[in-house]
């Protein structure tokens, strides 16, 4: 934890995905002030078709992306949109998407529901440089 996972529509190659996961670790990394090495990030292509949304009352379904957002809890809502809004930038920048067709969501965790074991199991609740 955090776990970062974009869903999208289609395919894209493997190069710009490791370049998006790499900006979206390290501005994570810098606006949540966490280890870096603690982020894993997912681009899940579910394929033509695959993420859908009405956009407009009466209006059929058109394809979206939607950024999921395993975070730690106690984040305050004012960082959580800095940091929607620098992800999706990279998201939008990287891959192309649509600003408006792209949302962020969020599941806050405590500390004892992230574990890893690489670096020495549950990850701290407010350590040196998390806050």
């Amino acid at each position: 934890m955090p776990y970062l996972q974009l869903d999208v529509n289609g395919h894209y190659p493997a190069a710009d995905k490791q370049l998006l996961a790499a900006k979206m670790s390290e501005t994570y990394a810098r606006l949540m002030s966490v280890d870096i090495r603690r982020i894993s990030v997912a681009i899940r292509e579910l394929g033509d078709g695959g993420v859908w949304r009405i956009a407009e009352a009466g209006a059929d379904p058109v394809p979206v992306s939607v950024l999921m957002l395993d975070i730690r809890r106690g984040r305050s809502a004012e960082l959580r949109m800095e940091v929607a809004k620098a992800l999706c930038a990279h998201c939008i920048e990287s891959l192309g998407l649509r600003e408006d067709r792209l949302n962020v969501e969020f599941t806050q965790h405590s500390g004892d529901e992230m574990y890893h074991p690489a670096l020495g199991g549950y990850s701290p609740e407010w350590g040196p440089g998390e806050v």
